[in-house]
């Protein structure tokens, strides 16, 4: 865990208006020591992904006796969160997304197990580098830039789904896989719960940035698949990209660690990505060690690189919508993601699996 005193604001965010909690999850006027039914729902939400968690844990091989020690977690959360259902203010509540993942986070932790779904995230990723040259190539070959950039975001979507602290797409996960061109045609359709591409796409062939924070989300095909096209079309404009990925694991976030090591198997022996200098290309590690992110406390590392940013994009349903949808920036934003939870769905008026591109110029 990082210490307090090396964690700072985000320097781009409007502090003033700013709560890392998109879907309020109370109100001043509900009895505090009552957990109210947008609570409860989310408690069961994340009961519901007790499961695939232990599953992974279980077969940690780096952690002895892993499978004991999976039971352990899943009755551990389990305790846990019937005792937040039972008096909301108990283990540092009232609950939002925040704490529950943080107190899920912590009984693995405690249990041993640092990084319970390497093992998938590693086949994963080499899974994700192998297509990775044809997913570019086949962006590179659309000619009108404006529908580069549309099939490049329903890349990220389509990259997205690779969760697996969604309950229900880790099920699809462990049947089916995630095949990433097929999952591009299958996007729901547009208009999407929040749809600005379109005044991004007329910004972008108009204005030009000089530098853009992403925040990244997953491994495999989210980041390599999704992200990473999308920023090499950044370098190709002489735009500086800064990717912030997590200081430690959580569920199959991409870390810091994870995301040097996957650009350098990218990158050619003259340090291009196909064909485009990667020399504006900044790895950053954000301070985070959760699947969502709280903008006030952020490593010293990406405030300072993030200081004379113009354009800050967060990627994700854990950072880009339930945590960050409402965030302000003191530049252009895009929040950017798939929704994965119903209850998310049902709060923003879509559907399960509908996307999300927020677009805020300042």
């Amino acid at each position: 865990m990082e210490s307090d005193s090396e964690m700072v604001p985000f320097p781009l965010l409007i502090e003033s208006s700013y709560r890392a909690c998109t879907i309020p999850y109370r109100f001043p006027s509900d009895n505090p020591r009552k957990a109210t039914p947008t609570e409860i729902a989310w408690m069961d939400t994340y009961r519901n992904s007790i499961p695939s968690f232990k599953n992974s844990a279980a077969s940690d091989t780096t952690v002895d006796d892993a499978p004991a020690k999976a039971e352990k977690f899943a009755q551990r959360y389990a305790e846990l969160l019937d005792d937040i259902k039972k008096d909301p203010e108990s283990h540092g509540g009232p609950p939002d997304c925040i704490l529950l993942c943080r107190l899920r986070e912590q009984v693995l932790r405690e249990l041993g197990f640092r990084d319970a779904f390497k093992k998938v995230k590693d086949v994963e990723n080499a899974k994700a580098i192998s297509l990775f040259p044809d997913v570019v190539r086949l962006n590179d070959d659309i000619e009108d830039g404006e529908k580069r950039l549309e099939n490049l975001v329903r890349g990220i979507f389509a990259g997205n789904l690779f969760d697996l602290g969604s309950a229900q797409l880790a099920e699809v996960f462990s049947r089916d896989g995630m095949p990433f061109l097929a999952s591009c045609q299958n996007l729901v359709p547009r208009p999407w719960v929040i749809d600005d591409l379109d005044t991004f796409k007329a910004k972008w062939s108009r204005k030009s940035w000089k530098k853009a924070v992403i925040f990244v989300d997953n491994s495999g095909a989210d980041v390599i698949l999704g992200i990473l096209p999308f920023a090499r079309e950044f370098l190709k404009r002489g735009i500086q990209v800064v990717l912030a990925a997590n200081d430690l694991p959580s569920i199959n976030d991409v870390t810091y660690h994870e995301l040097v090591e996957i650009i350098s198997k990218l990158k050619d022996e003259s340090g291009k990505i196909i064909g485009v200098d990667t020399k504006n290309l900044l790895i950053a590690n954000s301070g985070n060690d959760l699947p969502v992110i709280d903008l006030t406390r952020v490593s010293q590392e990406v405030a300072y690189l993030a200081s004379d940013a113009d354009l800050v994009i967060l990627e994700g349903n854990g950072r880009g919508i339930e945590t960050n949808l409402y965030a302000q920036f003191k530049c252009d934003s895009i929040k950017i993601g798939t929704v994965k939870h119903p209850e998310v769905a049902q709060f923003l008026g879509g559907r399960l699996y509908d996307c999300v591109f927020k677009y805020n110029e300042v």
